[in-house]
């Protein structure tokens, strides 16, 4: 939004240099994106308004207004200024037929003269990024860009004497007033004449509601008389129907965030006052004002304290109260407690946090001083997972392996819905998937080179009475299932103390990312020599490397000798490990068994 320093100038005579507005901006109101000093003297703001504050703050008046109460400094307004003759009767129709439109004011002024614009007009338009047009859509834009709202001005002797809000019927179509064929749907609300007028090409679509006007009752040198109106539209209706016709202009800019009913009036007001100044011999017959619900007149209540909290700050009463009053805001204050009454413009102030954000960013942020909360680092246990990790740990050192299945069933307690046809409920057991999983396992066994299948499983389970955490574990004897509780009872009583849950003594340990490389060893020894003694020499010197055996496969007699048959799987957990690096150990663990007599590796 493009802000005229010499615009704000005529609002708020005490205001600060232009250059020293800029911190005012960027630290109170709005991400100031540029400053540019023009020819003339004049200087432009390029301010960021965010969509909070799109219903009060892209104008001129909305700024103004704003800089005021933060300054303190006073605020001329303009209302007193403006004139405007004794009106006529009218026979003005407006006719609202959608509730989309929740205002529509229309005027009627005749014997209005269309030429070009006075200077200051043309200057002020021209320090925002407009084009002068002619005086007509000049004051048009000049109160849009004054006071924010949007409004639109009709060749009346094109048109009847009437206006129609409604949706547009599907097909119909506009052509708008820079030569643009839109298809219209019916979706979108269109101003338009109650009938089709007379002449070829003309249809009844006057314009497109809150976003463009049509070609048909363009005003030109030759319009004598004319339909001034100032409207307020649904944003999301106007945000939607913008798209789909993909016109974006700065009246569908401030349609979309939403505007106040409440602002019609004094637009249409300060709209009259132009036309009367640029047209003195103007004729100006009764407004028509068709405004179907008014806006709602809204409270809010917070306290000091609460504001205090959320913003991290100690804000008294007294600087909530001066705030307030700056602002011209309506009050009641009772021990810290505030009840306002909400400005109509003011859309944003909806809830409680609102208003710290509107105290915060008045007093400053910069005076929210960074406080890092204290927190305890001691760590509190999760007393499930210390249970479930517990029977982990457990299980592994029985030489368990764990599995996991599915949660879902074919039968149960508790249905789910967009499952597979076979998996519509949830399991209500462990036993019957580790049952399944056993049996794969067993199938594989000979592969894995295991002699036995051990497994578990740590899961929930589900039954009408709700969830429950259970270990289920399974060998070739047997399959048993358990609460989780019950098995910790079981097994130790002491499962929770620091050193059975993860503690020092814990033996379990991840399983590693790297591969792993297997050998086999066979040794001839004397007969009476038992394997456990080959397998001690073994393993003292097989290193930390080992993460499996030796394990005894194999052994057979000839003669006064022995075989023993031993593997050993190395695996490292930072790294993958060389054959150069295997082969070393095992030189080292034949070395020493040649140490032995009457012992001999094959």
């Amino acid at each position: 939004m493009l802000i005229s320093y010499n615009w704000l100038k005529s609002y708020i005579p005490e205001a600060l240099d232009a250059d020293k507005l800029t911190d005012i901006f960027n630290y109170h109101l709005c991400e100031m994106e540029s400053l540019e000093k023009l020819p003339d003297g004049d200087t432009v703001f390029d301010i960021k308004v965010l969509p909070n504050r799109a219903h009060d703050l892209l104008s001129h008046q909305g700024v103004a207004r704003e800089l005021a109460s933060l300054l303190n400094v006073k605020f001329v307004d303009p209302i007193s200024k403006y004139k405007i003759p004794e009106s006529k009767p009218t026979k003005l129709e407006i006719k609202i037929g959608v509730d989309k439109c929740r205002r529509y004011v229309g005027r009627i002024v005749r014997s209005v003269k269309v030429g070009p614009s006075p200077e200051w007009v043309v200057k002020h338009l021209e320090s925002v990024g407009q084009r002068s047009i002619n005086n007509m859509v000049d004051a048009a834009n000049i109160v849009m860009f004054d006071c924010g709202q949007p409004t639109h001005v009709f060749d009346l002797n094109k048109m009847n004497n009437a206006i129609v809000v409604r949706e547009a019927k599907e097909g119909e179509s506009l052509t708008t007033l820079d030569n643009k064929e839109v298809r219209l749907k019916s979706s979108n609300m269109v101003i338009a004449s109650p009938s089709p007028l007379p002449g070829e090409g003309r249809g009844e679509v006057l314009a497109i509601a809150g976003i463009k006007g049509g070609k048909i009752a363009e005003v030109d040198n030759n319009t004598k008389d004319i339909i001034l109106e100032v409207a307020n539209f649904d944003p999301t209706s106007v945000r939607k129907t913008a798209q789909a016709v993909n016109i974006v202009t700065d009246a569908k800019k401030r349609f979309e965030n939403d505007l106040s009913p409440e602002l019609c009036s004094y637009a249409m007001l300060e709209f009259s006052a132009l036309i009367m100044e640029m047209c003195p011999e103007a004729v100006f017959e009764d407004m028509v004002d068709v405004y179907p619900q008014k806006q709602e007149v809204k409270k809010l209540s917070f306290s000091t304290g609460k504001i205090s909290k959320i913003l991290g700050l100690n804000v008294s009463v007294e600087e909530i109260r001066d705030i307030l009053k700056r602002y011209n805001f309506e009050f009641v204050e009772n021990s810290g407690k505030f009840t306002i009454t909400v400005p109509s413009m003011r859309l944003d102030l909806v809830i409680e946090e609102d208003m710290a954000e509107e105290v915060g960013r008045i007093l400053g942020y910069d005076k929210v001083k960074v406080k890092i909360s204290k927190i305890n680092f001691q760590p509190k246990q999760n007393e499930t997972y210390a249970k479930i990790l517990w029977a982990r740990n457990k299980l592994l050192n029985d030489g368990y392996s764990e599995v996991m299945n599915s949660s879902f069933r074919n039968t149960g307690e508790v249905s789910v819905l967009a499952s597979a046809s076979d998996k519509n409920f949830l399991r209500t057991n462990l036993s019957d998937g580790l049952k399944e999983s056993l049996k794969l396992n067993q199938t594989n066994m000979p592969l894995l080179g295991l002699s036995e299948i051990k497994i578990f499983e740590i899961g929930t389970v589900f039954k009408k009475s709700g969830e429950e955490m259970h270990v289920a574990y399974a060998d070739k004897k047997e399959i048993k299932e358990m609460k989780l509780d019950e098995f910790g009872r079981e097994g130790n009583s002491s499962l929770l103390s620091e050193e059975g849950v993860g503690g020092g003594d814990s033996k379990f340990k991840l399983w590693s990312l790297f591969p792993f490389i297997a050998r086999d060893i066979a040794v001839w020894v004397p007969e009476e020599v038992e394997s456990s003694k080959v397998y001690k020499v073994i393993k003292e010197n097989a290193g930390d490397m080992v993460i499996r055996g030796p394990e005894l496969f194999d052994e057979f007699k000839k003669g006064n000798q022995i075989s023993y048959a031993f593997r050993l799987v190395f695996q490292s957990f930072d790294r993958t490990l060389t054959d150069q690096e295997v082969n070393d150990i095992m030189t080292k663990i034949t070395n020493k068994i040649k140490e032995n007599i009457g012992w001999q590796v094959r």
